[in-house]
């Protein structure tokens, strides 16, 4: 499509015009997310066994006949859900210093909650389904593998003593972020957390 008529064609981010492809591509994502957030929000509030496509199509306000394009059945979309699942997360760039774990921990739990939500966080570790367990196991194996890279290149740089249990370490993180989630001022900030457990943590990793 060209601008006619006072009509501007969309564009990329790069300002050139969106072929009809890439516009196709992106309402589709958008359509995806709709669908799984729908699903993940009604598992956190009535659990696995409300989770049917027509559920799903009242809460997304996407149409029945739209899903079931996408998924056969209500098992294939929670199958779905459980392996596409994926945080941004990328430490690379940041520098493992007492600033650095800061910006780490505050872009984890910004990830956190912006793509599943701590409240989900929270009853999908204390789920026995073994579609969540997957789910769990799918969304935090990952983000503890890139937060154990980013103390290792500290412990490298001589930042970060040696011998610490970084997986505990993670952990100890994932739990403070679900403590503050149920317990805390809702007016706290995901940055004034990060500030406060970055304090906690330093004297027992710092070299």
């Amino acid at each position: 499509m060209t601008a006619h008529d006072g009509i501007t064609a969309p564009r990329g981010d790069d300002g050139a015009p969106m072929r009809g492809a890439q516009r196709h591509g992106q309402r589709r994502e958008r359509t995806d997310g709709k669908i799984l957030r729908a699903a993940l929000d009604i598992i956190i509030a009535q659990g696995i066994g409300a989770v049917t496509i027509e559920a799903v199509a009242r809460r997304s306000g996407v149409a029945k006949t739209t899903i079931y394009r996408r998924y056969a059945n209500r098992e294939d979309l929670i199958h779905h859900l459980t392996s596409t699942i994926v945080l941004p997360l990328d430490f690379d760039d940041v520098e493992p210093t007492h600033a650095g774990l800061r910006t780490v921990l505050c872009h984890i739990v910004d990830c956190f909650d912006d793509r599943i939500g701590l409240t989900a966080v929270g009853v999908v570790l204390s789920s026995s389904n073994d579609h969540l367990r997957a789910l769990a196991d799918g969304v935090l194996r990952p983000a503890c593998e890139r937060f154990c890279a980013f103390l290792t290149r500290g412990v490298d740089a001589g930042t970060y003593r040696r011998g610490l249990d970084m997986p505990f370490l993670f952990r100890t993180v994932l739990g403070s972020m679900l403590a503050c989630k149920a317990l805390g001022d809702p007016r706290d900030s995901h940055e004034a957390w990060a500030s406060h457990m970055t304090e906690l943590l330093w004297p027992a990793i710092r070299a």
